[in-house]
């Protein structure tokens, strides 16, 4: 489903990826490990269509990250590692995604409840106003809710307590089937259970990859 040929890009003169080539398919589940600097974040936003690579090329779902990025975007939730400064209040916020995205507001209350995030005296509140806790659980419970071929998830247990990450894998285990599922993560402890992929990167290239 995810297709990376021969990828590079470069920062100045820093080179973040060097000729990097993998492949993610349908049932992959993927722990996506190594030191910050690695070019795991870099590769991310390459498949999201947020960087023009130097050369080689991606593909998701066979088609250009760049040229079909709302396309590509259709079918892909990503819960970034740093919450994006949204002003919507959670009311709002919901309502935006349900008519851009398609996804039925109860679907995200659903997944709300299910992360333990008390929705109903916050839906008046700021997205950008609340902790950092609340705001990932707020994006996983979209993430879940859009059904999605691909999912992302850049260290998405960041600001998640004990409890929020047991909920979240354990959700995550039920909607396994027939996707591509990327964590980026340095916890690997926490990810052995669902992840059948580990893929390790240095300096800008995957140094190893193996089946779990």
């Amino acid at each position: 489903m995810i297709e990376i040929n021969g990828i590079t890009k470069k920062f100045g003169k820093t080179v973040s990826l060097d000729n990097v080539s993998t492949t993610f398919n349908r049932n992959d589940a993927i722990a996506l490990m190594g030191a910050n600097g690695a070019g795991k974040t870099t590769l991310i936003r390459l498949i999201l269509g947020y960087y023009h690579p130097n050369s080689g090329n991606v593909r998701v779902n066979g088609m250009d990250p760049i040229k079909e990025r709302i396309d590509i975007l259709r079918h892909v939730s990503f819960v970034p590692q740093l919450p994006p400064p949204i002003k919507l209040s959670l009311n709002e916020l919901i309502g935006y995604v349900s008519s851009s995205s398609g996804v039925k507001k109860e679907a995200i209350e659903h997944y709300a409840h299910e992360m333990e995030l008390d929705l109903k005296p916050n839906m008046k509140k700021s997205f950008f106003t609340l902790s950092g806790g609340m705001k990932q659980k707020m994006l996983i419970a979209i993430s879940l809710a859009k059904e999605s071929d691909i999912m992302i998830y850049d260290e998405p247990t960041a600001n998640l307590d004990p409890k929020a990450r047991d909920n979240f894998y354990r959700l995550l285990k039920t909607r396994e089937e027939n996707k591509v599922a990327l964590f980026v993560t340095h916890r690997i402890e926490e990810v052995k259970e669902i992840v059948n992929r580990q893929i390790y990167m240095d300096l800008g290239t995957i140094i190893s990859d193996e089946r779990v």
